[in-house]
């Protein structure tokens, strides 16, 4: 039985539709990325506004400033520091490790940076060798005989072997 030259050529027709098709969709298309935008007088004033909200106990407020403050300012670890605890009070622990590892990328002499991202990994994410990798170099930093964080280290360290 032969078959209808108008359907023969209706089909291959579609099936060249089809071909164009898949290969339209397996191709991504990408913008070139903007260079972020830094601003440190605008980050201050979001800095100055979150920690206002903070104060008056509207913690949502101060995460939404100092986000807009980090976002213009990295190199800023207080405002890091801050957004970080306050994200770490809101459960958000990933976000707050994130943040803070950003934040000692910018800042890598910072202490605070170093223990607020030790204690979240330890005690929040069970994260140990995190956790040993920043109290050990918190200690560095502050060079501190801090027997309380050298005591943590010893249990982390039995804890890993």
């Amino acid at each position: 039985m032969g078959c209808n030259p108008l359907l023969k050529e209706g089909l291959r027709w579609a099936f060249l539709l089809l071909v164009f098709l898949a290969g339209c969709a397996g191709q991504e298309v990408r913008q070139p990325e903007e260079p972020a935008r830094t601003d440190p007088e605008l980050a201050a004033s979001f800095e100055k506004e979150g920690r206002k909200a903070f104060e008056e106990g509207r913690k949502g407020a101060a995460v939404d400033a100092w986000q807009k403050a980090v976002e213009l300012d990295p190199t800023n670890a207080v405002t890091v520091n801050n957004l970080a605890l306050v994200l770490k009070d809101q459960y958000r622990f990933a976000e707050a490790v994130k943040l803070l590892e950003t934040g000692i990328a910018h800042s890598p002499d910072v202490a605070e940076l170093h223990f607020n991202l030790a204690v979240i990994a330890e005690l929040y994410l069970l994260d140990l060798e995190t956790a040993l990798t920043h109290y050990n170099r918190y200690r560095e930093l502050t060079k501190a005989d801090d027997q309380e964080v050298a005591g943590w280290i010893a249990d982390l360290e039995r804890r890993l072997e």
